[in-house]
């Protein structure tokens, strides 16, 4: 049987083929695109040998079935194929070829898929250089047998993806953090908003849509409807085959930026979802491209007509801090019928003033915000900069914010730190039971909230001080007068082994 280890196994190997040739942020997409290439072939191959079976080898009728299944491989596009072919000089060509026809024989299931990627990139190496590298992955790829009935369990072929992820999120530093969230904070915010049956599930910046995975995995059903953005082409590719790879073949995922061109619209609107969760890049520049690329901060306007959704009616966020412009338009698709959010933020939000302080009152006013979670550093992959989620609740009955510090309980490691089970389920705890708990967390009524000028520093709400123990002198008085005597007695024994020596 293939375990989820031999995957991960074999997946590392072949990160060793383009080592020193390219960094991560690279080479992850040749490794995980021949990964579901892979995935394709063996599965298709097993359906293969059972229509086999049930049509006594009727070549026609196994053709027509294949093409009605989930998915369909032209023989010439297969791994198989280009596994024979690996040592062939044109072989990036062959690779490149079979991907589109991927993507053409499926429709608009596999449409761009694979985004960009070229295996016949010059990255790649010249020549030789090149045919060795693709043969050593194919090579590699070859040696994991990928035909479900040969796996451990459905989900690790989808798992291991995930780890693989999360590996080249910690190699590629900085840009890592746009295309993976670490998988305890993912947990955190899933938790958090709870899914249910056919709920709609939202990320207005999905990444690889680790988020939005772990918020479909909490609905035991698994009926529910993933919906997810991403402005960055490759990514959205990877996230496309991640929902796949976990058998979440109905979600939509669209391409594009969120803010100037959202695609999840219908009938003119923004669409409507009753969970969402995101970790949006943080404090964006220049968010408001399109809109009013020349204006500055200080006189920075956005018209009704340009802003036809209508999104920033409760105020503009500044130019250079794009936040707000993502925390308002996720609030806009929130279903107002219960609708909850949970979304990453850098603490800034929490008490920076002009018009962020006018929004931030403006959703206080409206009673959309439910909690405030302050996490530990050192969390995210290319920052080290302690982050908050901030959750939000459309039709509110009760008049309060609970304030929670959850920043000094967590794991730390050589690198990144990271959040244990039983820190996650003190912080759900604490959410769900809206507890108050000493140095912990603080329930805060809207009154108390206006008397702090609307600043949600998480400090004002939770004080976390802890007093010093009080030092009692005469107790260290009377130590060091023992320590005095032990050294004049020990002086004492050390002149008479010198007079005895004679020195």
């Amino acid at each position: 049987m293939t375990t989820r280890e031999n995957i991960e196994q074999v997946l590392w190997s072949a990160c060793d083929t383009f080592r020193g040739k390219m960094n991560s942020g690279v080479y992850k997409d040749y490794i995980l695109s021949m990964l579901f290439v892979k995935y394709l072939n063996d599965t298709i191959k097993e359906t293969k040998e059972e229509l086999s079976k049930r049509y006594n080898g009727d070549e026609e009728r196994i053709q027509r079935a294949l093409q009605r299944g989930r998915f369909y491989m032209p023989d010439d596009a297969s791994f198989d194929f280009l596994y024979v072919n690996k040592k062939a000089p044109n072989i990036g060509s062959l690779i490149n070829v079979a991907l589109k026809s991927i993507e053409n024989a499926n429709g608009g299931k596999l449409r761009n898929i694979f985004g960009n990627i070229d295996f016949n990139s010059q990255t790649i190496g010249d020549g030789k250089e090149k045919i060795a590298t693709l043969s050593n992955l194919l090579e590699d790829m070859n040696k994991l047998d990928l035909r479900p009935s040969q796996l451990e369990n459905n989900d690790i072929i989808g798992d291991a993806y995930m780890y693989m992820l999360a590996k080249f999120a910690g190699e590629d530093g900085k840009k890592g953090g746009e295309f993976y969230t670490p998988a305890e904070v993912s947990t955190v915010l899933a938790r958090l908003v709870a899914p249910k049956d056919n709920d709609r599930i939202y990320d207005a910046t999905c990444g690889s849509g680790s988020l939005l995975i772990k918020a479909f995995n909490q609905v035991a059903s698994k009926k529910a409807q993933i919906y997810g953005q991403e402005r960055n082409f490759q990514t959205w590719g990877l996230c496309r085959m991640n929902m796949f790879l976990h058998g979440i073949d109905d979600a939509k995922i669209y391409q594009g930026d969120t803010i100037s061109n959202p695609q999840t619209v219908e009938d003119g609107k923004l669409m409507q979802f009753q969970c969402i969760v995101a970790n949006p890049p943080f404090s964006l520049d220049k968010w408001a491209n399109g809109y009013a690329a020349d204006s500055s901060d200080k006189d920075f306007k956005m018209s009704k007509e340009l802003d036809i959704y209508h999104r920033f009616d409760w105020g503009v966020p500044p130019k250079s801090k794009g936040d707000y412009a993502f925390v308002l338009h996720m609030l806009h698709s929130l279903d107002s019928n219960g609708g909850k959010m949970a979304i990453v933020m850098p603490h800034g939000v929490l008490f920076r003033g002009a018009s962020e302080g006018e929004i931030r009152k403006k959703l206080i006013d409206l009673n959309l915000l439910d909690a405030v979670i302050g996490l530990p550093a050192n969390l995210f992959y290319g920052t080290s900069i302690p982050a908050c989620i901030l959750v939000f609740k459309k039709g509110r009955l009760n008049h309060d914010i609970l304030f929670i510090d959850a920043s000094k309980e967590y794991e730390q490691g050589k690198n990144q730190n990271s959040l244990r089970n039983s820190d996650i389920d003190k912080i759900i705890d604490t959410y769900k039971n809206r507890k108050e708990i000493e140095k912990y967390s603080h329930l805060a009524n809207i009154e108390e909230i206006k008397e702090n000028d609307y600043n949600l520093n998480i400090p004002r709400y939770v004080d976390t001080f802890e007093e010093e123990e009080q030092i009692d002198i005469h107790a260290v008085m009377a130590e060091i007068k023992e320590l005095e005597a032990q050294r004049a007695e020990l002086d004492k024994e050390i002149e008479g082994y010198l007079k005895e020596l004679g020195l």
